[in-house]
């Protein structure tokens, strides 16, 4: 496996909106392995790979969460939105980086009782000691995203961003092992999934697929009292059953289990109570699209510490390669 390009993908600047960096990063080191590559008006990275089979979308999203500056004080600290999901209790102490490389500390007003905490009670402190200076550093609408190493061992990777920048990487590493494609393949880098899933609709209806497979994290059910969930880390790529945008297609289920089966592939079944992925998006388009999703077990999602297994991850690449050159007809 390929630490160094995941410990590099993970430090790229990357939140909804604002994925032109990841997508450039992308774009360099898909463009060798591909037939056609071009970006639509979204954003969306679509690289093809020919074939003369069915028509199969693969997607991962390149953006991350972040936070966006709605206003600066007097005295230089700047208040902030969620873009995407932000937990007040994750975010608080936190570092943050700004595109231009300016970074910062969220901090906290006083508080009577930690209940009280929320995102408006939360600031970010970027060293300044006057709304000028701020102004000078950062402009209202400026967006920025947790500020971690990347950690990789021999057994795991502890990031922000691994969602789903680990998707993009599973792509990228299956598109390199495939070499004659049996299906037309399509392999696409969506853009803005945190706030809506909103990439994959627009790039899904452009190629209109057969059948669609976004590679994004799930949950786990694993650490000391979590949420009763069959989904573990070093159990293999979770093959989903249904979250909350969508039930997955029977036959792109069913295929997924077989084609695991038959080659060697760890596996677990994923039933996600909460949240979406862009198969989401992807299934409803045009007339339908059966869809699935092969998903990395992550903890600690949203947070910036985020972590995998580097063999799941192994898991989802060998099941994207198999998946793409496979005969959902039959």
């Amino acid at each position: 496996m390929n630490k160094e390009l995941l410990k590099e993908m993970c430090s790229v600047y990357s939140p909804s909106g604002n994925e032109a960096a990841i997508r450039d990063f992308i774009m360099q080191e898909i463009k060798d392995y591909v037939d056609e590559i071009n970006v639509d008006p979204l954003g969306n990275l679509i690289a093809r790979k020919k074939g003369n089979g069915k028509k199969i979308m693969f997607a991962g999203h390149m953006d991350q969460i972040g936070l966006m500056v709605t206003f600066i004080d007097k005295e230089g600290f700047l208040r902030f939105t969620n873009v995407g999901g932000l937990s007040p209790s994750i975010t608080m102490s936190q570092r943050v980086i700004f595109s231009n490389g300016v970074v910062g500390v969220v901090g906290c007003e006083k508080l009577d009782d930690i209940k009280d905490l929320k995102l408006d009670k939360l600031f970010i402190d970027i060293g300044a000691q006057s709304k000028e200076e701020a102004e000078e550093m950062v402009s209202i609408g400026d967006v920025c995203v947790y500020y971690s190493e990347a950690l990789i061992d021999d057994k795991k990777v502890i990031s922000q961003g691994l969602d789903d920048r680990v998707g993009c990487f599973v792509l990228i590493e299956a598109l390199k092992q495939i070499k004659n494609s049996l299906n037309d393949l399509y392999f696409v880098f969506t853009v803005q999934e945190e706030v809506g899933i909103r990439g994959a609709k627009t790039s899904a209806y452009t190629i209109n697929p057969d059948y669609g497979i976004a590679v994004d994290v799930t949950m786990t059910g694993d650490t000391p009292n979590a949420k009763k969930m069959a989904v573990k880390l070093g159990e293999g790529a979770a093959i989903k059953i249904r979250d909350n945008s969508l039930l997955c297609h029977p036959k792109v289920k069913d295929t997924m289990i077989k084609v695991a089966k038959d080659s060697d592939i760890k596996y677990q079944l994923e039933v996600l109570e909460f949240g979406g992925t862009d198969s989401g998006a992807i299934h409803l388009t045009r007339s339908g699209v059966p869809s699935g999703v092969i998903s990395i077990p992550t903890r600690y999602i949203h947070s910036n510490c985020e972590m995998c297994y580097l063999s799941d991850i192994s898991a989802a690449i060998d099941l994207s390669v198999k998946l793409s050159q496979t005969d959902f007809d039959n």
